[in-house]
């Protein structure tokens, strides 16, 4: 017998499963269900420690503010249950996608245009989503197809290799360290601590760079320096809780080329793990999918409006879930709540600040070139096939303008390697495309019309292979 709890927020009502100890095998928690509240709780700590490495490296490598950053990510993920309904479990991290045109922007800017760079991009992410709730999303894969996808995600990646390169030289001991232990510790070991190679690899490059000296806590509270010196006096002068530091947005018209291509990619992330997540509970969550994206854009504006990075929802929450077998969104709620907490203990955000350009750079080595790939990847799982010309070149321009970083000015508008190259991903697939219709020549692959191939036309996190084994 199961019980729902009442509740006038949305999605805040679950029913407990089973006996809230035990899934039977092949069974799974369903979003609206819950175990125990002790194992809901764990299980949420475990989704705060998957995330954690990836969602704090963004603004540590654009120089945002840590704490800021992670109290938005808390908020944004209790936002993005609620507008769901508690439909879709997901923890809405930093988006990789938006460091490229932040640091562009804060070069020229500051951190204020960055911010409302940030902040138009999750309201075109939330008009996206409006949208998607009333047409369906089927014109976002005729949009998008594999091979358009699978190149702005590739792109995005091999464009960010310089940023890695200039924390490498930085230290490079340090970094290559850091390197080996995130690729060696996912093979390694095995169930969560397996997932967690980008934390592993942060926190052994930072005891490697401590050892060598390259940590810099001048930016710490002197009392907990003089405390971890064996001053233990100083422990009550230590201000343990504090708000983080906000900042407004700025808006610049010539910034939008740099951020708006971004939405492109936040699309298929969001789509792509509302797909995952109805694979795997075997749920129809398309009816569900404009709510994801406009919930994600709530969360961005949000983020943009204060001083925190770009959202986006999280692969690697997905394998918390694929392991545990409990898609239960109660437990994303202590997630969010764990988050926000985190983010208002002061010397949270003071020790993760202090993060050496060594471990930076290898964390971004990897993390970068894992994003290129993973581009290749969506080719790769939807058979896009390279003998058409249209693919080959949707594939190959676009990579190049982004590995160049090609750049254009229009007036006040600069456009660098990822818009251009994103926008001429577009533009050559659906412009080759027309004239092939029209000539009646080969046009390359379109989205297929089967319904169950065409969902795969968008990057999903797991696929039915991936879930299996």
């Amino acid at each position: 017998m199961t019980t729902r709890s009442k509740t006038l927020i949305p999605g805040l009502g679950w029913s407990l499963h089973g006996d809230g100890r035990t899934i039977r095998p092949g069974d799974v928690v369903a979003p609206d269900e819950r175990l125990s509240w002790g194992r809901s709780i764990g299980i949420g700590m475990q989704h705060v420690v998957a995330m954690f490495g990836a969602t704090f490296l963004v603004p540590l490598i654009t120089g945002f503010p840590p704490s800021t950053t992670l109290l938005f990510s808390g908020i944004g993920t209790l936002l993005f249950l609620i507008i769901t309904a508690g439909r879709v479990p997901s923890y809405l991290g930093s988006s990789f996608a938006f460091i490229a045109p932040v640091t562009a922007a804060m070069g020229s800017y500051g951190m204020g245009g960055a911010l409302g760079g940030i902040l138009a991009t999750g309201a075109l992410l939330f008009l996206i989503g409006v949208v998607v709730h009333f047409a369906g999303a089927r014109w976002i894969q005729l949009l998008m197809p594999p091979v358009v996808t699978g190149s702005i995600v590739a792109l995005i990646g091999l464009n960010l290799a310089p940023a890695a390169w200039d924390n490498v030289d930085a230290a490079p001991v340090t970094a290559t360290i850091t390197i080996i232990v995130m690729l060696v510790s996912g093979v390694l070991f095995r169930g969560l601590l397996g997932r967690l190679s980008i934390l592993l690899g942060v926190v052994v490059g930072y005891a490697v760079a401590l050892l060598r000296g390259e940590v810099d806590f001048s930016a710490v509270d002197p009392a907990l320096r003089a405390a971890a010196g064996g001053d233990l006096g100083s422990l009550p002068q230590v201000q343990w809780f504090g708000w983080p530091e906000f900042a407004s947005p700025e808006f610049h018209v010539g910034l939008l080329g740099l951020f708006l291509p971004v939405v492109l990619v936040l699309v298929a992330e969001n789509v792509g793990h509302v797909k995952s997540v109805a694979l795997m509970t075997e749920r129809d969550l398309d009816p569900v999918t404009g709510r994801a994206l406009m919930a994600d854009g709530v969360a961005t504006m949000l983020a943009g409006s204060s001083g925190g990075s770009g959202t986006t929802t999280y692969a690697e929450n997905i394998g918390v879930m694929a392991s545990s077998k409990a898609y239960s969104t109660a437990a994303y709620w202590v997630a969010g709540l764990v988050a926000i907490v985190l983010a208002l203990i002061s010397p949270v955000g003071q020790l993760i600040a202090t993060v050496p350009a060594g471990v930076l750079g290898g964390a971004g080595t990897v993390l970068y070139g894992m994003i290129g790939v993973l581009g290749v990847r969506i080719w790769v799982q939807n058979r896009v096939d390279f003998s058409h010309p249209i693919n080959l070149a949707v594939a190959g321009v676009p990579l190049i303008i982004a590995i160049a970083n090609f750049t254009m000015v229009f007036g006040e508008v600069v456009l660098e390697g990822i818009a251009l190259g994103s926008f001429a991903a577009l533009a050559i697939h659906h412009g080759m495309g027309a004239v092939a219709r029209w000539r009646g020549t080969d046009g390359g692959s379109e989205v297929p019309e089967d319904k169950e191939e065409a969902d795969a036309a968008l990057a999903t996190p797991v696929n039915r292979d991936g879930l299996a084994e």
